[in-house]
Protein backbone atom coordinates (compact mmCIF):
# COMPACT_ATOMS: atom_id res chain seq x y z
CA UNK A 1 0.00 0.00 0.00
CA UNK A 2 1.33 3.41 -1.00
CA UNK A 3 0.22 7.05 -1.08
CA UNK A 4 1.05 9.51 -3.85
CA UNK A 5 1.39 12.94 -2.24
CA UNK A 6 1.69 16.05 -4.43
CA UNK A 7 3.39 19.15 -3.04
CA UNK A 8 4.91 17.15 -0.21
CA UNK A 9 7.96 19.40 0.13
CA UNK A 10 5.88 22.50 0.84
CA UNK A 11 4.74 23.75 4.21
CA UNK A 12 1.60 21.69 4.82
CA UNK A 13 2.65 18.81 2.57
CA UNK A 14 5.97 18.24 4.31
CA UNK A 15 4.32 18.36 7.72
CA UNK A 16 1.81 15.78 6.49
CA UNK A 17 4.59 13.46 5.26
CA UNK A 18 6.55 13.78 8.51
CA UNK A 19 3.42 13.25 10.64
CA UNK A 20 2.37 10.27 8.50
CA UNK A 21 5.52 8.34 9.32
CA UNK A 22 5.07 8.94 13.04
CA UNK A 23 2.03 6.65 12.98
CA UNK A 24 2.32 4.60 9.77
CA UNK A 25 4.87 2.54 7.89
CA UNK A 26 2.94 2.87 4.61
CA UNK A 27 5.26 4.31 1.93
CA UNK A 28 4.80 7.72 0.33
CA UNK A 29 5.79 8.78 -3.16
CA UNK A 30 6.29 12.52 -2.92
CA UNK A 31 5.91 14.57 -6.14
CA UNK A 32 6.95 18.21 -5.85
CA UNK A 33 8.18 20.74 -8.41
CA UNK A 34 10.36 22.45 -5.76
CA UNK A 35 9.29 25.98 -6.62
CA UNK A 36 10.31 28.78 -4.25
CA UNK A 37 8.20 27.43 -1.34
CA UNK A 38 9.07 23.75 -1.79
CA UNK A 39 12.11 22.78 0.24
CA UNK A 40 13.69 19.35 0.62
CA UNK A 41 15.31 20.55 3.84
CA UNK A 42 11.84 20.21 5.36
CA UNK A 43 12.22 16.45 4.83
CA UNK A 44 15.83 16.08 5.96
CA UNK A 45 14.74 13.75 8.78
CA UNK A 46 13.66 11.22 6.13
CA UNK A 47 16.97 11.07 4.29
CA UNK A 48 17.76 7.41 3.67
CA UNK A 49 14.29 6.30 4.79
CA UNK A 50 13.09 3.67 2.31
CA UNK A 51 9.46 4.54 3.05
CA UNK A 52 9.85 7.95 1.39
CA UNK A 53 10.46 8.29 -2.35
CA UNK A 54 10.93 11.84 -3.62
CA UNK A 55 10.34 12.76 -7.26
CA UNK A 56 11.02 16.27 -8.55
CA UNK A 57 8.34 17.06 -11.10
CA UNK A 58 5.23 19.00 -12.01
CA UNK A 59 1.65 17.81 -11.50
CA UNK A 60 1.01 19.22 -14.98
CA UNK A 61 3.36 16.64 -16.53
CA UNK A 62 0.83 13.98 -17.52
CA UNK A 63 3.41 11.46 -18.67
CA UNK A 64 5.26 11.67 -15.36
CA UNK A 65 2.08 11.35 -13.29
CA UNK A 66 0.94 8.38 -15.38
CA UNK A 67 4.31 6.74 -14.86
CA UNK A 68 4.22 7.23 -11.08
CA UNK A 69 0.71 5.84 -10.82
CA UNK A 70 1.54 2.81 -12.95
CA UNK A 71 4.82 2.08 -11.17
CA UNK A 72 3.79 2.60 -7.55
CA UNK A 73 0.10 1.64 -7.70
CA UNK A 74 -0.98 4.00 -4.90
CA UNK A 75 -4.20 3.43 -3.00
CA UNK A 76 -4.73 7.20 -2.76
CA UNK A 77 -3.60 10.55 -4.11
CA UNK A 78 -3.33 13.34 -1.52
CA UNK A 79 -3.17 16.57 -3.48
CA UNK A 80 -1.48 19.51 -1.72
CA UNK A 81 0.43 20.98 -4.67
CA UNK A 82 -0.67 24.59 -5.21
CA UNK A 83 0.46 28.15 -5.52
CA UNK A 84 -0.89 29.63 -2.31
CA UNK A 85 0.22 33.20 -1.52
CA UNK A 86 -2.48 35.81 -2.13
CA UNK A 87 -0.02 38.69 -2.62
CA UNK A 88 1.86 36.74 -5.28
CA UNK A 89 -1.42 35.91 -7.03
CA UNK A 90 -2.27 39.59 -7.28
CA UNK A 91 1.01 40.40 -9.01
CA UNK A 92 1.32 37.21 -11.08
CA UNK A 93 -1.95 35.30 -11.45
CA UNK A 94 -0.81 33.17 -14.39
CA UNK A 95 1.20 30.74 -12.26
CA UNK A 96 -1.85 30.18 -10.08
CA UNK A 97 -4.02 29.28 -13.05
CA UNK A 98 -1.39 26.89 -14.41
CA UNK A 99 -0.74 25.02 -11.18
CA UNK A 100 -4.04 25.21 -9.31
CA UNK A 101 -6.42 24.83 -12.26
CA UNK A 102 -4.55 23.19 -15.14
CA UNK A 103 -2.39 21.11 -12.81
CA UNK A 104 -5.37 19.80 -10.88
CA UNK A 105 -7.14 18.99 -14.15
CA UNK A 106 -4.14 16.99 -15.37
CA UNK A 107 -3.88 15.16 -12.06
CA UNK A 108 -7.59 14.32 -12.07
CA UNK A 109 -7.42 12.94 -15.59
CA UNK A 110 -4.38 10.80 -14.74
CA UNK A 111 -6.09 9.55 -11.57
CA UNK A 112 -9.27 8.77 -13.50
CA UNK A 113 -7.39 6.71 -16.07
CA UNK A 114 -5.46 4.88 -13.36
CA UNK A 115 -8.57 4.21 -11.24
CA UNK A 116 -10.45 3.02 -14.30
CA UNK A 117 -7.87 0.29 -14.76
CA UNK A 118 -8.15 -1.02 -11.22
CA UNK A 119 -10.42 -3.86 -10.17
CA UNK A 120 -11.99 -5.30 -7.05
CA UNK A 121 -10.85 -4.02 -3.66
CA UNK A 122 -8.15 -1.83 -5.18
CA UNK A 123 -10.71 0.08 -7.21
CA UNK A 124 -13.25 0.28 -4.38
CA UNK A 125 -10.63 1.54 -1.94
CA UNK A 126 -8.97 4.19 -4.11
CA UNK A 127 -9.29 7.83 -3.02
CA UNK A 128 -8.41 11.21 -4.51
CA UNK A 129 -8.07 13.65 -1.59
CA UNK A 130 -8.08 17.29 -2.64
CA UNK A 131 -6.72 19.79 -0.09
CA UNK A 132 -8.23 23.27 -0.40
CA UNK A 133 -8.81 26.47 1.56
CA UNK A 134 -11.52 28.46 3.33
CA UNK A 135 -10.70 31.41 1.08
CA UNK A 136 -12.95 29.98 -1.63
CA UNK A 137 -15.94 31.05 0.48
CA UNK A 138 -15.12 34.76 0.33
CA UNK A 139 -15.37 37.14 3.27
CA UNK A 140 -17.64 37.23 6.34
CA UNK A 141 -19.11 40.22 8.11
CA UNK A 142 -18.30 40.56 11.85
CA UNK A 143 -21.45 38.86 13.13
CA UNK A 144 -22.08 36.36 10.35
CA UNK A 145 -21.94 32.63 11.19
CA UNK A 146 -18.78 30.73 10.24
CA UNK A 147 -18.37 29.01 6.88
CA UNK A 148 -20.05 25.63 6.61
CA UNK A 149 -19.54 23.20 3.76
CA UNK A 150 -22.79 24.50 2.22
CA UNK A 151 -21.61 28.13 2.07
CA UNK A 152 -21.65 29.54 -1.49
CA UNK A 153 -18.32 30.10 -3.19
CA UNK A 154 -17.38 33.79 -3.44
CA UNK A 155 -13.62 33.97 -4.08
CA UNK A 156 -12.14 37.46 -4.07
CA UNK A 157 -8.49 37.01 -5.13
CA UNK A 158 -6.81 35.29 -8.07
CA UNK A 159 -5.51 32.70 -5.58
CA UNK A 160 -8.90 31.89 -4.06
CA UNK A 161 -10.54 31.90 -7.51
CA UNK A 162 -7.99 29.35 -8.75
CA UNK A 163 -8.60 27.14 -5.72
CA UNK A 164 -12.37 27.47 -6.15
CA UNK A 165 -11.96 26.35 -9.75
CA UNK A 166 -9.95 23.32 -8.66
CA UNK A 167 -12.60 22.43 -6.06
CA UNK A 168 -15.27 22.54 -8.77
CA UNK A 169 -13.19 20.31 -11.03
CA UNK A 170 -12.81 17.72 -8.28
CA UNK A 171 -16.54 17.77 -7.59
CA UNK A 172 -17.36 17.44 -11.31
CA UNK A 173 -14.97 14.50 -11.82
CA UNK A 174 -16.80 12.70 -9.01
CA UNK A 175 -20.31 13.42 -10.26
CA UNK A 176 -19.55 12.91 -13.94
CA UNK A 177 -17.04 10.06 -13.91
CA UNK A 178 -17.55 8.54 -10.46
CA UNK A 179 -13.97 9.25 -9.38
CA UNK A 180 -13.88 8.57 -5.61
CA UNK A 181 -12.93 11.98 -4.21
CA UNK A 182 -12.98 13.80 -0.89
CA UNK A 183 -12.21 17.51 -0.41
CA UNK A 184 -11.05 19.37 2.68
CA UNK A 185 -11.15 23.14 3.08
CA UNK A 186 -8.89 24.37 5.85
CA UNK A 187 -8.41 27.66 7.66
CA UNK A 188 -5.07 29.50 8.01
CA UNK A 189 -2.31 27.06 8.92
CA UNK A 190 0.72 27.92 11.02
CA UNK A 191 3.62 25.95 12.46
CA UNK A 192 7.06 24.56 11.52
CA UNK A 193 8.49 24.94 8.01
CA UNK A 194 6.16 27.82 7.08
CA UNK A 195 7.79 29.87 4.32
CA UNK A 196 8.54 33.36 5.74
CA UNK A 197 6.32 35.33 3.40
CA UNK A 198 3.19 34.45 5.42
CA UNK A 199 2.12 36.49 8.44
CA UNK A 200 3.38 34.51 11.44
CA UNK A 201 6.83 33.42 10.18
CA UNK A 202 7.38 36.84 8.60
CA UNK A 203 6.74 38.53 11.94
CA UNK A 204 9.12 36.16 13.75
CA UNK A 205 11.91 36.48 11.20
CA UNK A 206 11.61 40.27 10.82
CA UNK A 207 11.42 40.85 14.56
CA UNK A 208 14.57 38.84 15.21
CA UNK A 209 16.33 40.86 12.49
CA UNK A 210 15.11 44.18 13.92
CA UNK A 211 13.13 44.90 10.75
CA UNK A 212 9.66 46.51 10.53
CA UNK A 213 6.67 44.24 11.16
CA UNK A 214 4.31 45.18 8.30
CA UNK A 215 0.61 45.03 9.15
CA UNK A 216 -1.94 45.59 6.39
CA UNK A 217 -4.50 48.37 6.87
CA UNK A 218 -5.82 48.55 10.43
CA UNK A 219 -4.79 45.00 11.27
CA UNK A 220 -8.35 43.97 12.10
CA UNK A 221 -8.63 41.29 9.43
CA UNK A 222 -9.79 38.15 11.23
CA UNK A 223 -8.74 34.60 10.42
CA UNK A 224 -9.29 31.20 11.97
CA UNK A 225 -5.88 29.73 12.84
CA UNK A 226 -5.14 25.99 12.60
CA UNK A 227 -1.92 24.42 13.85
CA UNK A 228 -0.48 22.45 10.94
CA UNK A 229 -0.23 19.11 12.76
CA UNK A 230 -3.93 19.39 13.60
CA UNK A 231 -4.64 19.93 9.91
CA UNK A 232 -2.62 16.81 9.10
CA UNK A 233 -4.59 14.72 11.58
CA UNK A 234 -7.82 16.04 10.07
CA UNK A 235 -6.68 15.02 6.60
CA UNK A 236 -5.84 11.54 7.85
CA UNK A 237 -9.31 11.26 9.39
CA UNK A 238 -11.06 12.29 6.16
CA UNK A 239 -8.83 10.06 4.02
CA UNK A 240 -9.66 7.11 6.26
CA UNK A 241 -13.38 7.66 6.79
CA UNK A 242 -14.74 10.57 4.77
CA UNK A 243 -17.81 9.94 2.62
CA UNK A 244 -17.14 9.95 -1.11
CA UNK A 245 -17.92 13.20 -2.89
CA UNK A 246 -18.16 15.09 0.39
CA UNK A 247 -16.39 18.24 1.57
CA UNK A 248 -15.12 18.61 5.15
CA UNK A 249 -14.07 21.91 6.68
CA UNK A 250 -11.03 21.67 8.96
CA UNK A 251 -10.63 24.60 11.35
CA UNK A 252 -8.94 25.46 14.60
CA UNK A 253 -11.82 27.23 16.40
CA UNK A 254 -9.37 30.11 16.86
CA UNK A 255 -10.54 33.41 15.36
CA UNK A 256 -7.91 36.10 15.79
CA UNK A 257 -7.33 39.55 14.30
CA UNK A 258 -4.02 39.97 12.49
CA UNK A 259 -2.83 42.68 14.86
CA UNK A 260 -3.54 40.40 17.83
CA UNK A 261 -1.47 37.68 16.18
CA UNK A 262 1.41 40.11 15.72
CA UNK A 263 1.21 41.29 19.32
CA UNK A 264 1.15 37.69 20.57
CA UNK A 265 4.25 36.84 18.56
CA UNK A 266 5.99 39.95 19.90
CA UNK A 267 5.11 39.06 23.48
CA UNK A 268 6.44 35.51 23.08
CA UNK A 269 9.67 36.79 21.58
CA UNK A 270 9.99 39.30 24.44
CA UNK A 271 9.80 36.31 26.79
CA UNK A 272 11.91 33.79 24.88
CA UNK A 273 14.48 36.00 23.08
CA UNK A 274 14.34 39.51 24.57
CA UNK A 275 15.78 42.35 22.51
CA UNK A 276 18.04 44.79 24.42
CA UNK A 277 16.66 47.56 22.20
CA UNK A 278 13.19 47.15 23.69
CA UNK A 279 9.88 45.33 23.14
CA UNK A 280 9.43 43.88 19.66
CA UNK A 281 6.04 45.58 19.32
CA UNK A 282 7.94 48.82 18.70
CA UNK A 283 8.64 47.45 15.20
CA UNK A 284 4.96 47.20 14.18
CA UNK A 285 4.41 49.27 11.04
CA UNK A 286 1.03 49.75 9.39
CA UNK A 287 1.15 49.61 5.59
CA UNK A 288 -1.37 50.16 2.80
CA UNK A 289 -3.91 47.37 2.67
CA UNK A 290 -3.71 44.96 -0.25
CA UNK A 291 -6.38 45.06 -2.99
CA UNK A 292 -9.52 43.02 -2.28
CA UNK A 293 -8.34 42.01 1.20
CA UNK A 294 -11.01 39.77 2.77
CA UNK A 295 -12.09 41.02 6.17
CA UNK A 296 -12.95 37.84 8.03
CA UNK A 297 -12.78 34.06 7.63
CA UNK A 298 -14.17 31.58 10.12
CA UNK A 299 -14.56 27.81 9.80
CA UNK A 300 -17.43 25.78 11.22
CA UNK A 301 -15.75 22.40 11.77
CA UNK A 302 -18.71 20.60 13.33
CA UNK A 303 -19.26 18.25 10.38
CA UNK A 304 -15.85 16.59 10.64
CA UNK A 305 -16.27 16.31 14.40
CA UNK A 306 -19.77 14.86 14.11
CA UNK A 307 -18.97 12.34 11.38
CA UNK A 308 -15.34 11.44 12.07
CA UNK A 309 -14.73 12.47 15.68
CA UNK A 310 -11.97 14.95 14.80
CA UNK A 311 -11.14 18.06 16.83
CA UNK A 312 -7.91 20.08 16.95
CA UNK A 313 -5.53 19.06 19.72
CA UNK A 314 -3.83 22.46 20.01
CA UNK A 315 -5.22 25.70 21.33
CA UNK A 316 -3.89 28.84 19.70
CA UNK A 317 -1.88 29.57 22.84
CA UNK A 318 -0.13 26.20 22.77
CA UNK A 319 0.32 26.13 18.99
CA UNK A 320 1.77 29.62 18.65
CA UNK A 321 4.25 29.00 21.47
CA UNK A 322 5.43 25.79 19.75
CA UNK A 323 5.74 27.71 16.48
CA UNK A 324 7.85 30.55 17.89
CA UNK A 325 10.04 28.05 19.73
CA UNK A 326 10.56 26.08 16.50
CA UNK A 327 11.73 29.16 14.58
CA UNK A 328 14.08 30.15 17.39
CA UNK A 329 15.57 26.64 17.35
CA UNK A 330 15.89 26.45 13.54
CA UNK A 331 17.68 29.63 12.54
CA UNK A 332 19.72 27.60 10.04
CA UNK A 333 16.56 26.59 8.15
CA UNK A 334 15.38 30.21 8.04
CA UNK A 335 18.77 31.43 6.81
CA UNK A 336 18.85 28.77 4.09
CA UNK A 337 15.38 29.70 2.87
CA UNK A 338 16.10 33.41 2.87
CA UNK A 339 19.43 33.07 1.09
CA UNK A 340 18.13 30.68 -1.53
CA UNK A 341 20.84 28.15 -0.65
CA UNK A 342 18.33 25.33 -0.71
CA UNK A 343 17.55 26.17 -4.34
CA UNK A 344 21.25 25.95 -5.21
CA UNK A 345 21.24 22.47 -3.66
CA UNK A 346 18.21 21.47 -5.73
CA UNK A 347 19.83 22.78 -8.92
CA UNK A 348 22.99 20.80 -8.19
CA UNK A 349 21.15 17.54 -7.50
CA UNK A 350 18.24 17.74 -9.91
CA UNK A 351 19.43 20.04 -12.70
Amino acid sequence: MTLLVTGGAGFIGSNFVLDWFKTSSEPIVNLDALTYAGNLANLAALQGDARHSFVKGDIGDRALVDQLLATHQPRAVVHFAAESHVDRSIHGPGAFMRTNVDGTFTLLEAARAYWGGLAGEAKAGFRFHHVSTDEVYGSLKPNEPAFTEAHPYEPNSPYSASKAASDHLVRAWHHTYGLPVVTTNCSNNYGPYHFPEKLIPLMIVNALAGKPLPVYGDGQQIRDWLYVSDHCSGIRAVLAGGRLGETYNIGGWNEQANIDIVNTVCALLDELRPDPAGPYARLITYVTDRPGHDRRYAIDARKIERELGWRPAETFESGIRKTVQWYLAHADWVASVQSGAYRDWVSQHYG
